[in-house]
Protein backbone atom coordinates (compact mmCIF):
# COMPACT_ATOMS: atom_id res chain seq x y z
CA UNK A 1 0.00 0.00 0.00
CA UNK A 2 2.41 2.65 -1.26
CA UNK A 3 -0.16 5.45 -0.94
CA UNK A 4 -0.14 5.02 2.85
CA UNK A 5 3.38 6.39 3.32
CA UNK A 6 2.50 9.73 1.74
CA UNK A 7 -0.70 9.99 3.80
CA UNK A 8 1.23 9.37 7.00
CA UNK A 9 3.99 11.79 6.00
CA UNK A 10 1.33 14.47 5.52
CA UNK A 11 -0.07 13.74 8.96
CA UNK A 12 3.41 13.95 10.48
CA UNK A 13 4.06 17.31 8.79
CA UNK A 14 0.75 18.64 10.12
CA UNK A 15 1.37 17.21 13.62
CA UNK A 16 -1.90 15.27 13.65
CA UNK A 17 -0.83 11.65 14.03
CA UNK A 18 -3.30 8.77 14.01
CA UNK A 19 -3.86 8.03 17.70
CA UNK A 20 -3.84 4.29 18.29
CA UNK A 21 -5.32 2.57 21.30
CA UNK A 22 -3.95 -0.94 21.82
CA UNK A 23 -5.54 -3.81 23.74
CA UNK A 24 -3.02 -6.51 24.49
CA UNK A 25 0.71 -6.09 25.07
CA UNK A 26 2.09 -9.56 24.55
CA UNK A 27 4.80 -10.63 22.13
CA UNK A 28 3.08 -9.25 19.04
CA UNK A 29 1.75 -6.16 20.78
CA UNK A 30 5.23 -5.17 21.98
CA UNK A 31 6.57 -5.52 18.46
CA UNK A 32 3.79 -3.30 17.11
CA UNK A 33 4.40 -0.58 19.71
CA UNK A 34 8.09 -0.53 18.87
CA UNK A 35 7.37 -0.43 15.14
CA UNK A 36 4.95 2.49 15.31
CA UNK A 37 7.02 4.44 17.83
CA UNK A 38 10.33 4.18 16.01
CA UNK A 39 9.51 3.60 12.35
CA UNK A 40 6.10 5.08 11.50
CA UNK A 41 5.80 8.87 11.30
CA UNK A 42 2.27 10.20 11.49
CA UNK A 43 1.07 7.58 13.97
CA UNK A 44 1.32 7.19 17.76
CA UNK A 45 0.34 4.45 20.17
CA UNK A 46 -1.25 6.75 22.73
CA UNK A 47 -2.58 4.19 25.19
CA UNK A 48 -2.32 0.48 25.98
CA UNK A 49 -4.75 -1.59 28.02
CA UNK A 50 -3.52 -4.91 29.33
CA UNK A 51 -4.72 -7.15 32.13
CA UNK A 52 -1.24 -6.97 33.66
CA UNK A 53 -0.34 -3.28 33.57
CA UNK A 54 3.37 -3.99 34.02
CA UNK A 55 3.31 -5.76 30.65
CA UNK A 56 1.87 -2.64 29.01
CA UNK A 57 4.59 -0.58 30.67
CA UNK A 58 7.18 -2.97 29.26
CA UNK A 59 5.84 -2.45 25.74
CA UNK A 60 6.42 1.28 26.02
CA UNK A 61 9.78 1.14 27.77
CA UNK A 62 11.14 -1.31 25.21
CA UNK A 63 10.16 1.24 22.55
CA UNK A 64 11.94 4.02 24.45
CA UNK A 65 8.90 5.71 26.00
CA UNK A 66 7.89 6.33 29.62
CA UNK A 67 4.14 5.93 30.18
CA UNK A 68 1.89 7.06 32.99
CA UNK A 69 -0.50 4.62 34.66
CA UNK A 70 -4.15 5.67 34.66
CA UNK A 71 -7.42 3.99 35.59
CA UNK A 72 -10.34 5.97 34.16
CA UNK A 73 -11.43 7.15 30.72
CA UNK A 74 -11.01 10.78 31.76
CA UNK A 75 -7.43 10.10 32.82
CA UNK A 76 -6.75 8.35 29.50
CA UNK A 77 -8.00 11.38 27.59
CA UNK A 78 -6.04 13.78 29.79
CA UNK A 79 -2.80 11.84 29.30
CA UNK A 80 -3.27 11.73 25.54
CA UNK A 81 -4.02 15.46 25.44
CA UNK A 82 -0.80 16.07 27.37
CA UNK A 83 1.20 13.93 24.94
CA UNK A 84 1.98 11.25 27.53
CA UNK A 85 1.50 7.54 26.73
CA UNK A 86 -1.03 5.93 29.05
CA UNK A 87 -1.28 2.39 30.40
CA UNK A 88 -4.20 0.84 32.25
CA UNK A 89 -5.79 -2.45 33.12
CA UNK A 90 -9.32 -1.64 31.96
CA UNK A 91 -9.75 -2.11 28.21
CA UNK A 92 -13.26 -0.71 28.29
CA UNK A 93 -12.09 2.54 29.84
CA UNK A 94 -9.68 2.81 26.91
CA UNK A 95 -12.39 2.07 24.34
CA UNK A 96 -14.52 4.88 25.76
CA UNK A 97 -11.75 7.47 25.41
CA UNK A 98 -12.45 10.26 22.93
CA UNK A 99 -8.81 10.97 22.11
CA UNK A 100 -8.15 7.73 20.21
CA UNK A 101 -8.83 7.30 16.50
CA UNK A 102 -8.64 3.52 16.17
CA UNK A 103 -8.50 0.42 18.34
CA UNK A 104 -6.16 -2.52 17.68
CA UNK A 105 -7.02 -5.89 19.26
CA UNK A 106 -3.88 -7.94 19.87
CA UNK A 107 -5.36 -10.19 22.55
CA UNK A 108 -5.96 -13.51 20.76
CA UNK A 109 -8.70 -14.15 23.36
CA UNK A 110 -12.09 -15.02 21.90
CA UNK A 111 -14.53 -14.08 24.68
CA UNK A 112 -12.65 -11.02 25.90
CA UNK A 113 -11.84 -9.93 22.35
CA UNK A 114 -15.52 -10.20 21.46
CA UNK A 115 -16.50 -7.91 24.32
CA UNK A 116 -13.85 -5.34 23.45
CA UNK A 117 -14.68 -5.40 19.74
CA UNK A 118 -18.42 -5.02 20.33
CA UNK A 119 -17.76 -2.11 22.70
CA UNK A 120 -15.50 -0.40 20.14
CA UNK A 121 -18.04 -0.79 17.35
CA UNK A 122 -20.80 0.55 19.59
CA UNK A 123 -18.51 3.48 20.42
CA UNK A 124 -18.00 4.12 16.68
CA UNK A 125 -14.29 3.29 16.58
CA UNK A 126 -12.55 1.63 13.64
CA UNK A 127 -11.11 -1.70 14.76
CA UNK A 128 -8.03 -3.46 13.43
CA UNK A 129 -8.08 -7.01 14.71
CA UNK A 130 -5.11 -9.31 15.02
CA UNK A 131 -7.45 -11.75 16.76
CA UNK A 132 -7.85 -14.45 14.11
CA UNK A 133 -9.59 -16.76 16.54
CA UNK A 134 -12.40 -14.27 17.11
CA UNK A 135 -12.58 -13.32 13.43
CA UNK A 136 -12.86 -16.94 12.36
CA UNK A 137 -15.69 -17.56 14.83
CA UNK A 138 -18.00 -14.53 14.53
CA UNK A 139 -16.18 -12.24 12.10
CA UNK A 140 -19.10 -12.00 9.65
CA UNK A 141 -21.50 -10.82 12.35
CA UNK A 142 -19.03 -8.30 13.78
CA UNK A 143 -18.31 -6.98 10.29
CA UNK A 144 -22.02 -6.53 9.68
CA UNK A 145 -22.38 -4.67 12.96
CA UNK A 146 -19.46 -2.45 11.99
CA UNK A 147 -21.00 -1.65 8.60
CA UNK A 148 -24.27 -0.67 10.27
CA UNK A 149 -22.31 1.55 12.68
CA UNK A 150 -20.46 3.17 9.79
CA UNK A 151 -17.00 2.04 10.92
CA UNK A 152 -14.32 -0.26 9.57
CA UNK A 153 -13.56 -3.63 11.13
CA UNK A 154 -10.60 -5.25 9.42
CA UNK A 155 -8.03 -7.96 9.71
CA UNK A 156 -4.42 -6.89 9.55
CA UNK A 157 -1.78 -6.61 6.87
CA UNK A 158 1.36 -8.59 7.58
CA UNK A 159 -0.01 -11.81 8.97
CA UNK A 160 -0.75 -14.46 6.38
CA UNK A 161 -4.49 -13.77 5.93
CA UNK A 162 -3.78 -10.10 5.23
CA UNK A 163 -0.93 -10.94 2.87
CA UNK A 164 -3.25 -13.32 1.02
CA UNK A 165 -5.91 -10.62 0.87
CA UNK A 166 -3.54 -8.14 -0.74
CA UNK A 167 -2.34 -10.78 -3.17
CA UNK A 168 -5.91 -11.80 -4.03
CA UNK A 169 -6.87 -8.20 -4.74
CA UNK A 170 -3.77 -7.79 -6.89
CA UNK A 171 -4.47 -10.98 -8.84
CA UNK A 172 -8.11 -10.09 -9.41
CA UNK A 173 -6.96 -6.71 -10.68
CA UNK A 174 -5.00 -8.53 -13.40
CA UNK A 175 -8.19 -10.20 -14.61
CA UNK A 176 -7.15 -13.53 -13.09
CA UNK A 177 -9.82 -15.64 -11.35
CA UNK A 178 -8.40 -16.93 -8.05
CA UNK A 179 -9.14 -20.61 -7.44
CA UNK A 180 -6.73 -21.36 -4.58
CA UNK A 181 -5.62 -19.08 -1.75
CA UNK A 182 -2.84 -20.86 0.08
CA UNK A 183 -0.73 -20.62 3.19
CA UNK A 184 2.84 -22.00 3.35
CA UNK A 185 3.64 -23.73 6.63
CA UNK A 186 6.84 -25.21 7.98
CA UNK A 187 5.22 -27.70 10.36
CA UNK A 188 1.90 -29.46 10.85
CA UNK A 189 1.43 -31.94 13.70
CA UNK A 190 -2.03 -32.07 15.24
CA UNK A 191 -0.76 -33.69 18.43
CA UNK A 192 1.70 -31.02 19.53
CA UNK A 193 1.05 -29.65 23.03
CA UNK A 194 2.33 -26.83 25.24
CA UNK A 195 4.75 -29.37 26.70
CA UNK A 196 6.30 -30.25 23.33
CA UNK A 197 6.45 -26.56 22.33
CA UNK A 198 7.76 -25.18 25.62
CA UNK A 199 11.40 -24.91 24.55
CA UNK A 200 10.54 -23.17 21.28
CA UNK A 201 8.25 -20.75 23.08
CA UNK A 202 10.94 -19.91 25.64
CA UNK A 203 13.54 -19.37 22.91
CA UNK A 204 11.41 -16.73 21.21
CA UNK A 205 9.69 -15.26 24.25
CA UNK A 206 6.25 -16.47 23.19
CA UNK A 207 3.31 -18.15 24.89
CA UNK A 208 3.52 -21.96 24.62
CA UNK A 209 -0.24 -22.26 24.00
CA UNK A 210 -0.06 -19.79 21.15
CA UNK A 211 2.97 -21.55 19.70
CA UNK A 212 1.12 -24.88 19.95
CA UNK A 213 -1.82 -23.46 18.00
CA UNK A 214 0.65 -22.71 15.19
CA UNK A 215 2.05 -26.23 15.24
CA UNK A 216 -1.15 -28.25 15.61
CA UNK A 217 -2.93 -26.65 12.66
CA UNK A 218 -5.46 -24.60 14.61
CA UNK A 219 -3.97 -21.25 13.63
CA UNK A 220 -3.71 -22.01 9.91
CA UNK A 221 -7.31 -23.23 10.00
CA UNK A 222 -8.47 -19.93 11.48
CA UNK A 223 -6.33 -17.97 9.05
CA UNK A 224 -7.70 -19.76 6.01
CA UNK A 225 -11.29 -19.56 7.27
CA UNK A 226 -10.90 -15.79 7.50
CA UNK A 227 -9.66 -15.61 3.91
CA UNK A 228 -12.46 -17.87 2.69
CA UNK A 229 -15.12 -15.78 4.40
CA UNK A 230 -13.71 -12.55 2.98
CA UNK A 231 -13.35 -13.77 -0.61
CA UNK A 232 -16.20 -16.24 -1.11
CA UNK A 233 -14.08 -19.40 -1.04
CA UNK A 234 -14.61 -22.80 0.57
CA UNK A 235 -12.60 -25.92 1.49
CA UNK A 236 -12.08 -28.94 -0.71
CA UNK A 237 -12.59 -31.24 2.27
CA UNK A 238 -12.58 -31.10 6.06
CA UNK A 239 -9.15 -29.88 7.10
CA UNK A 240 -8.34 -28.61 3.58
CA UNK A 241 -6.16 -30.58 1.17
CA UNK A 242 -3.06 -29.79 3.23
CA UNK A 243 -0.36 -31.56 1.25
CA UNK A 244 3.37 -31.86 1.92
CA UNK A 245 5.49 -30.36 -0.84
CA UNK A 246 9.22 -29.71 -0.60
CA UNK A 247 9.50 -27.94 -3.96
CA UNK A 248 8.63 -24.43 -5.11
CA UNK A 249 5.05 -23.19 -4.92
CA UNK A 250 5.10 -22.71 -8.71
CA UNK A 251 4.94 -26.50 -8.93
CA UNK A 252 1.54 -26.52 -7.22
CA UNK A 253 -0.11 -25.45 -10.49
CA UNK A 254 -0.22 -29.15 -11.41
CA UNK A 255 -1.31 -30.41 -8.00
CA UNK A 256 -4.98 -29.42 -8.22
CA UNK A 257 -7.92 -30.55 -10.32
CA UNK A 258 -8.91 -27.31 -12.06
CA UNK A 259 -12.41 -28.53 -12.90
CA UNK A 260 -12.98 -29.40 -9.24
CA UNK A 261 -11.72 -25.99 -8.17
CA UNK A 262 -14.05 -24.27 -10.61
CA UNK A 263 -17.01 -26.35 -9.45
CA UNK A 264 -16.28 -25.43 -5.83
CA UNK A 265 -15.87 -21.76 -6.72
CA UNK A 266 -12.33 -21.65 -5.34
CA UNK A 267 -10.79 -22.98 -2.14
CA UNK A 268 -8.46 -22.08 0.67
CA UNK A 269 -5.62 -24.48 1.40
CA UNK A 270 -2.17 -24.83 2.90
CA UNK A 271 1.05 -26.62 2.02
CA UNK A 272 3.80 -27.83 4.35
CA UNK A 273 7.46 -27.37 3.46
CA UNK A 274 7.16 -25.51 0.17
CA UNK A 275 9.53 -22.79 -0.90
CA UNK A 276 9.66 -19.86 -0.52
CA UNK A 277 8.22 -19.99 2.96
CA UNK A 278 6.67 -18.95 5.18
CA UNK A 279 4.65 -16.94 2.70
CA UNK A 280 1.42 -17.31 0.78
CA UNK A 281 0.31 -18.19 -2.73
CA UNK A 282 -2.65 -17.71 -5.04
CA UNK A 283 -3.40 -19.94 -8.00
CA UNK A 284 -5.77 -18.66 -10.65
CA UNK A 285 -6.94 -18.93 -14.25
CA UNK A 286 -7.41 -16.39 -17.03
CA UNK A 287 -10.26 -16.69 -19.54
CA UNK A 288 -8.70 -14.54 -22.26
CA UNK A 289 -6.41 -16.57 -24.58
CA UNK A 290 -4.62 -13.38 -25.66
CA UNK A 291 -3.71 -12.63 -22.05
CA UNK A 292 -2.69 -16.25 -21.47
CA UNK A 293 -0.17 -15.77 -24.26
CA UNK A 294 1.28 -12.78 -22.41
CA UNK A 295 1.34 -14.62 -19.08
CA UNK A 296 3.34 -17.38 -20.75
CA UNK A 297 5.73 -14.80 -22.19
CA UNK A 298 6.15 -13.35 -18.68
CA UNK A 299 7.26 -16.78 -17.40
CA UNK A 300 4.09 -17.78 -15.55
CA UNK A 301 3.66 -20.87 -17.70
CA UNK A 302 1.02 -22.13 -20.09
CA UNK A 303 -1.79 -22.46 -17.54
CA UNK A 304 -4.55 -23.20 -16.92
CA UNK A 305 -3.37 -22.36 -13.39
CA UNK A 306 -0.94 -19.50 -12.82
CA UNK A 307 0.95 -19.07 -9.56
CA UNK A 308 1.42 -15.80 -7.69
CA UNK A 309 3.14 -15.72 -4.32
CA UNK A 310 4.55 -13.52 -1.59
CA UNK A 311 7.60 -15.15 0.02
CA UNK A 312 7.19 -13.70 3.52
CA UNK A 313 4.71 -12.41 6.07
CA UNK A 314 5.98 -9.72 8.41
CA UNK A 315 3.15 -9.63 10.94
CA UNK A 316 3.37 -6.51 13.13
CA UNK A 317 5.65 -4.65 10.71
CA UNK A 318 2.76 -4.13 8.29
CA UNK A 319 -0.08 -3.49 10.73
CA UNK A 320 0.44 0.31 10.59
CA UNK A 321 -0.54 0.09 6.91
CA UNK A 322 -3.85 -1.43 7.97
CA UNK A 323 -4.40 1.27 10.56
CA UNK A 324 -3.82 4.02 8.00
CA UNK A 325 -6.00 2.29 5.40
CA UNK A 326 -8.85 2.03 7.89
CA UNK A 327 -8.62 5.55 9.33
CA UNK A 328 -7.66 7.63 6.30
CA UNK A 329 -9.16 5.64 3.42
CA UNK A 330 -12.02 3.62 4.98
CA UNK A 331 -10.43 0.59 3.32
CA UNK A 332 -10.52 -2.78 5.06
CA UNK A 333 -7.52 -4.98 4.38
CA UNK A 334 -9.61 -8.06 5.11
CA UNK A 335 -13.28 -8.26 6.09
CA UNK A 336 -16.14 -10.68 5.36
CA UNK A 337 -18.88 -9.10 3.20
CA UNK A 338 -21.57 -11.60 4.16
CA UNK A 339 -22.05 -14.80 6.15
CA UNK A 340 -19.75 -17.57 7.29
CA UNK A 341 -18.56 -19.91 4.54
CA UNK A 342 -15.81 -21.76 6.43
CA UNK A 343 -15.67 -22.53 10.15
CA UNK A 344 -12.97 -23.93 12.39
CA UNK A 345 -14.32 -26.93 14.30
CA UNK A 346 -12.90 -28.67 17.35
CA UNK A 347 -11.34 -32.13 17.04
CA UNK A 348 -10.26 -34.22 20.03
CA UNK A 349 -6.48 -34.26 20.39
CA UNK A 350 -6.70 -37.15 22.84
CA UNK A 351 -9.40 -39.43 24.24
CA UNK A 352 -11.63 -37.19 26.32
CA UNK A 353 -13.87 -38.28 29.17
CA UNK A 354 -17.33 -37.07 30.18
CA UNK A 355 -17.14 -34.42 32.88
CA UNK A 356 -13.87 -32.98 31.58
CA UNK A 357 -13.63 -29.21 31.03
CA UNK A 358 -11.98 -28.40 27.72
CA UNK A 359 -8.84 -26.29 27.82
CA UNK A 360 -8.02 -23.45 25.45
CA UNK A 361 -6.65 -22.98 21.96
CA UNK A 362 -3.29 -24.63 21.49
CA UNK A 363 -3.84 -26.80 24.55
CA UNK A 364 -3.89 -30.50 25.31
CA UNK A 365 -7.51 -31.33 24.47
CA UNK A 366 -8.40 -30.14 20.97
CA UNK A 367 -7.09 -28.93 17.66
CA UNK A 368 -9.02 -26.99 15.05
CA UNK A 369 -9.68 -27.85 11.40
CA UNK A 370 -11.41 -25.88 8.68
CA UNK A 371 -14.83 -27.10 7.57
CA UNK A 372 -17.53 -25.77 5.26
CA UNK A 373 -20.08 -23.87 7.33
CA UNK A 374 -22.95 -25.78 5.75
CA UNK A 375 -21.48 -29.00 7.16
CA UNK A 376 -20.82 -27.33 10.51
CA UNK A 377 -24.49 -26.39 10.77
CA UNK A 378 -25.86 -29.70 9.48
CA UNK A 379 -23.74 -31.79 11.85
CA UNK A 380 -23.97 -29.36 14.80
CA UNK A 381 -20.16 -29.29 15.00
CA UNK A 382 -18.61 -27.35 17.86
CA UNK A 383 -16.67 -24.29 16.68
CA UNK A 384 -13.14 -24.18 18.03
CA UNK A 385 -13.67 -20.59 19.12
CA UNK A 386 -16.36 -21.59 21.62
CA UNK A 387 -14.82 -24.88 22.83
CA UNK A 388 -12.76 -23.52 25.72
CA UNK A 389 -14.51 -23.98 29.06
CA UNK A 390 -17.14 -26.37 27.72
CA UNK A 391 -17.86 -29.42 29.90
CA UNK A 392 -18.14 -32.76 28.14
CA UNK A 393 -21.41 -34.67 28.51
CA UNK A 394 -20.05 -37.68 26.62
CA UNK A 395 -16.76 -39.46 26.06
CA UNK A 396 -15.14 -38.31 22.81
CA UNK A 397 -12.53 -40.42 21.06
CA UNK A 398 -9.24 -39.04 19.79
CA UNK A 399 -9.59 -37.40 16.35
CA UNK A 400 -13.40 -37.29 16.56
CA UNK A 401 -15.17 -34.02 15.84
CA UNK A 402 -16.93 -32.52 18.85
CA UNK A 403 -20.56 -31.44 18.51
CA UNK A 404 -22.83 -29.18 20.51
CA UNK A 405 -24.55 -32.35 21.72
CA UNK A 406 -21.30 -33.44 23.37
CA UNK A 407 -20.91 -30.40 25.64
CA UNK A 408 -22.51 -28.07 28.12
CA UNK A 409 -21.65 -24.45 27.33
CA UNK A 410 -20.52 -22.09 30.08
CA UNK A 411 -23.26 -19.71 31.12
CA UNK A 412 -23.42 -16.06 30.16
CA UNK A 413 -20.78 -15.93 27.42
CA UNK A 414 -21.07 -13.24 24.80
CA UNK A 415 -19.39 -15.41 22.18
CA UNK A 416 -22.25 -17.91 22.31
CA UNK A 417 -24.81 -15.13 21.92
CA UNK A 418 -22.92 -13.72 18.95
CA UNK A 419 -22.58 -17.12 17.35
CA UNK A 420 -26.33 -17.70 17.63
CA UNK A 421 -27.05 -14.25 16.26
CA UNK A 422 -24.71 -14.87 13.35
CA UNK A 423 -26.42 -18.15 12.51
CA UNK A 424 -29.83 -16.52 12.62
CA UNK A 425 -28.71 -13.57 10.51
CA UNK A 426 -26.90 -15.50 7.80
CA UNK A 427 -28.11 -19.08 8.31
Amino acid sequence: MIIVDNALAKRAAENRPIRVGLVGAGFMGRGLVNQITNSVPGMDVVAIANRTVATAVRAYTEAGLEPVEVSTTAEVDDAIAAGTPAVLGDAFALVAAQNIDVLVDVTGAVEFGARVTVAAIDRGLPVVTMNAELDGTVGPLLAERARKAGVILTGADGDQPGVQANLLRFVKGLGVTPLVAGNIKGLQDEYRTPTTQQAFAEKWGQDPYMVTSFADGTKVSFEQAIVANAFGLTVGKRGMYGRDHAGHVDELTTAYDVDELRELGGVVDYVVGAKPGPGVYVLGTHDDPKQRHYLNLYKLGEGPLYCFYTPYHLCHFEVPNTIARAVDFADAALTPPAGQLVDVVAIAKQDLKAGHTLDGLGGYDTYGVAEASSVTRDEKLLPMGVAEGCVLKNDVAKDAALTYDDVTLPEGRLIDQLRQEQNELFG
